[in-house]
């Protein structure tokens, strides 16, 4: 992370108020002292920052803005497009501090609402790509146990670095859930090995993560933004590149001299943050010639720009998330990221390896409240990922933290509040779903920005071709304009723009849409007609019915004009072979339910409606204690509705355990 914990693309606590300025009060039922139903100003948000209900401005529309353009795609070739992508290009990286709320409890307790999250995925590319890491890895050690039983434990009064890292204690058992999630969905993990301690390598991770993953595990990170490890005062200020390098080798000569660190073949490096250093300045040592056996693959780790210095008081320049938002919603924002890479995507290439984006998200140190959180920030992750498979990536990963911070693919209920609310899911996992789709499963995409539009930066668009020939174009509408005005209308043909080249469009297109209003709202976009809602409303599976729209093309002019609303990301398919290989198909539909609850006391079901007009009653007969022990009380009662079949607000689906078998 750069400086530290990065994004959590969540939403605001107070949108469930669907943008109310007051609360209303009720009064009891046949209660002749109560007052009138009344209305009250709604207090101050004052709760964790990852549900800040900030609503920005969206930016004015641009004028001049050309709504229509023609995209012309040619069959038989590809010159400019990208190396061979896969549709789990778009993964994710998880804090390790936070793994015990993403992932799951433990072994035995994984989370119901991210095993469907990660379904969702694998049925449209194939497989997911995780990350469990950050700069919490670095100090982390592996114990047999902890003292209350915890898969990790975190030492808050020995946090470092200006973003307050804290040493991590861990188990196996962290381990062990990874693998049990994998045998339920088909992720793949990236660890990291701790680089606080370069004359005692801690391998531990390395050797219990190769033995308990297995083929599951395909990458070990060495060193997290070493460049930044000087600043942080982890080392010398002399510390530099050759130092780094030196310090891998060390990695190694331990790792051989260790026989249960059997495969030294998957160290990835050197995971700079192109803070301090290049990575030119990397590659210029001989890193990669000396280390090619060891090193799976190459990493880099970058964000746009940060809110360190509101969100830790760093003295540095506070940046206003209205001011920033605007540069987040145009084509330069992707390609400003990436253009310092671009050396190096060339570079891998001739070093036969693949050049990963190992952390990223809107900003770090938590992102911006009504930037991060917002539909533009799926517009900007769909775009930024795109651009770095065109620009030769070979994936990326969008970071998550706690739930302090403000941005992130979902995020889990907090732990205080399990019972009664489920997941809300953010912008960029959107983004993940419309990336996959875009990239397809057959591992065979190469992706062409189209330099679309006489190359507007409100109207990026992309050509995805296979074997040579297009299938799949995706354009972004970054503009918001209720008026309608600003919808683009996009005329696409495929051959017959040179002699001896037939018209080769089709007769009708498919088109899958990711919308929302504006790029300022929060949460309840839809993805081809499917939802995950609101605040606290999801449990890992899309709501609603899917909706793909056939677009006739014209047979006169063999064109295929797409309407691309503003603001909204249109993904469209060429054939319906195209569409096969996207939409769902790379794996049977799989959802998850409970077979476990993790509290079973005071999580008594209410009829909202009911909830709605009455504070209860004055039958004292239906009074009692919700206190445990209490002859009436709640917890009791509520274990009976559950025998009776009723799914209560703590059902699985809500508060999101699963009870899996431990592989030991």
């Amino acid at each position: 992370m750069r400086p530290n914990v990065a994004c959590l693309l969540a939403l605001g606590i107070l949108q469930a108020l669907a943008g109310a300025a007051a609360v209303t009060i009720y009064h009891q039922k046949n209660n002749p002292s109560a007052t009138a139903t009344a209305s009250s100003a709604a207090a101050s948000y004052t709760g964790a920052a990852a549900y800040n209900p900030t609503v920005l401005q969206p930016p004015p529309v641009p004028s001049p803005l050309n709504t229509q353009f023609v995209v012309q795609l040619q069959n038989g070739g590809t010159p400019g497009a990208s190396i061979q992508q896969s549709g789990s290009f778009f993964g994710f990286s998880i804090e390790m501090s936070v793994a015990n709320q993403v992932l799951g409890k433990n072994s035995t307790h994984i989370q119901v609402p991210f095993l469907n999250l990660m379904a969702n995925l694998q049925q449209r590319s194939g497989r997911i790509n995780i990350r469990v890491g950050g700069n919490t890895q670095e100090a982390a050690v592996l114990v047999d146990s902890t003292p209350d039983g915890r898969i990790l434990e975190k030492d808050i009064a020995g946090a470092s670095n200006p973003t307050q890292t804290p040493p991590l204690v861990f188990t196996p058992d962290l381990l062990y859930m990874m693998r049990n999630i994998s045998n339920f969905v088909n992720v793949r993990w990236f660890l990291g090995v701790p680089f606080n301690d370069t004359s005692n390598f801690r391998l531990a991770i390395a050797e219990q993560g190769q033995a308990i993953l297995g083929d599951y595990l395909i990458g070990l990170q060495a060193g997290n933004e070493p460049d930044l490890y000087a600043r942080h005062g982890h080392r010398p200020s002399t510390y530099g590149p050759y130092d780094y390098v030196g310090e891998f080798g060390n990695l190694v000569n331990a790792m051989s001299n260790d026989a249960n660190a059997k495969n030294r073949n998957l160290l990835i490096g050197p995971n700079i943050a192109y803070a301090d250093w290049t990575t030119e300045m990397v590659w210029n040592t001989g890193f990669v010639d000396q280390f090619s056996n060891n090193l799976a693959y190459l990493a880099v780790e970058n964000y746009p720009t940060d809110n360190c210095a509101a969100q830790f008081n760093t003295g540095g320049t506070i940046h206003n998330p209205q001011d920033v938002f605007p540069t987040f919603l145009d084509h330069n924002a992707g390609k400003g990221i990436i253009e310092k890479f671009r050396n190096s995507t060339d570079f891998a290439q001739q070093k036969g390896k693949k050049l990963l984006m190992f952390e990223t998200n809107t900003a770090s140190c938590g992102g911006f409240p009504g930037v991060s959180d917002s539909f533009g920030a799926a517009l900007w992750g769909i775009d930024y990922a795109l651009q770095m498979a065109h620009s030769n990536f070979s994936g990326a990963l969008m970071h998550i933290g706690p739930t302090v911070y403000k941005c992130t693919a979902s995020l889990s209920t907090p732990t205080n509040q399990s019972s009664f609310h489920q997941w809300t899911i953010g912008p960029l996992y959107y983004s993940a779903l419309a990336v996959a789709e875009t990239l397809g499963f057959s591992n065979t995409s190469q992706i062409m920005d189209l330099n679309a539009n006489g190359g507007d930066v409100h109207t990026p668009a992309y050509a995805v071709y296979e074997n040579g020939n297009p299938v799949r174009v995706g354009i972004v509408n970054f503009v918001t304009d209720p008026s309608g005005a600003s919808d683009l209308q996009v005329q696409i043909a495929v051959g017959g723009s040179g002699i001896g080249q037939p018209n080769q469009s089709p007769s009708q297109v498919k088109v899958k849409y990711l919308l929302a209003p504006s790029v300022s709202q929060k949460g309840n976009y839809t993805w081809a007609g499917q939802t995950f809602g609101g605040i606290f409303q999801s449990d890992g599976r899309p709501m609603g019915t899917e909706n793909v729209t056939t677009v006739p093309c014209d047979s006169t002019t063999n064109l295929c004009t797409v309407r691309v609303p503003a603001p909204s990301y249109a993904l469209v398919f060429l054939s319906d072979d195209a569409l096969a290989q996207s939409d769902g198909k790379a794996a049977p539909s799989t959802t998850f339910s409970t077979s476990m609850f993790t509290n079973t006391r005071n999580t008594a079901t209410v009829d909202p409606s009911v909830l709605a007009t009455s504070n209860g009653g004055f039958d004292k007969s239906r009074m009692g204690s919700t206190s445990p022990g209490s002859s009436s009380s709640g917890a009791g009662r509520t274990r009976a509705v559950l025998g009776q079949g009723v799914v209560s607000v703590f059902a699985a689906v809500v508060a999101g355990w699963v009870l899996v078998g431990r592989v030991r």
